[in-house]
């Protein structure tokens, strides 16, 4: 491709959105996903129940390894349809299926610590798997316009960083290595959660919820949470409310 001052071009309005969700169980991560426009789901586990009786849903058979989600993405790259977004439910799973085939590609491993001779190879073999499985459904908003949701469920992860004192934040439940093929280079990564409060002092001190969830997805020390849209608040989430995000994502 030829680079001249003739290829700039200027940013245009609503484009595919590549965007990362994760929470808690029951948060409502995939009835979230089904909110954007004529998805078709990539499952690695079968957490698709609270979407029984959507019309708008297309679910692709679970997949039982990592080979089955590639040539899902093939299929939705090569094969002429009419979806809109595809979503990956969940990059979880996905990670211990991973980390399972190879382990079981390894004759001297017994598990993934010990996987490519130990050291950490095997999780470093891992991240190059999530490396290409994020190219690849990436290419799927490059080159057909398709958003792209990844589902991951949550866990926390303690920073020692070296001019701060040690803190927890939340993060996708995977292993460090792999985690930022989908929190860097993506237009949004939200974090569902239950809006919550505590109440009483010291061992007495208990968290309250009204049940009430909201999305957090703007840059803070406690979450590994960010978008490109300039949210800066909260969003709040209901399961009838529609989708919070439907402004910034293209039909």
């Amino acid at each position: 491709m030829a680079i001249n001052l003739k290829s700039l071009s200027k940013p245009t309005g609503q484009r595919p959105v590549i965007a990362t969700l994760f929470g808690e169980g029951g948060m409502g991560k995939t009835t979230l996903a089904a909110m954007f426009p004529n998805p078709v789901f990539i499952r690695t586990e079968d957490g698709t129940a609270s979407l029984q009786g959507n019309e708008n849903v297309s679910l692709f058979p679970l997949a039982t390894s990592t080979q089955d989600v590639l040539d899902a993405i093939e299929v939705l790259a090569t094969e002429k349809h009419e979806f809109k977004t595809v979503v990956i439910d969940s990059i979880t799973q996905l990670a211990t299926l991973v980390e399972a085939e190879i382990v079981a590609a390894d004759p001297k491993a017994k598990s993934i610590n010990q996987a490519g001779g130990g050291y950490g190879a095997g999780y470093g073999t891992a991240s190059e798997v999530h490396r290409q499985i994020r190219e690849w459904a990436g290419s799927l908003a490059y080159e057909t316009g398709m958003n792209v949701v990844f589902i991951g469920h949550a866990d926390t992860e303690t920073l020692d960083l070296p001019d701060l004192d040690p803190y927890a934040r939340y993060c996708v439940r995977m292993h460090k290595k792999s985690i930022p093929h989908y929190t860097d280079n993506v237009d949004l990564v939200g974090l569902i959660r239950l809006k919550t409060f505590t109440r009483g002092d010291g061992d007495k001190k208990r968290a309250i919820s009204t049940g009430e969830r909201e999305i957090l997805c703007f840059p803070q020390a406690s979450s590994v949470t960010k978008n490109r849209f300039n949210i800066t608040e909260p969003l709040p989430f209901t399961f009838d409310g529609g989708n919070p995000f439907a402004k910034f994502v293209a039909e």
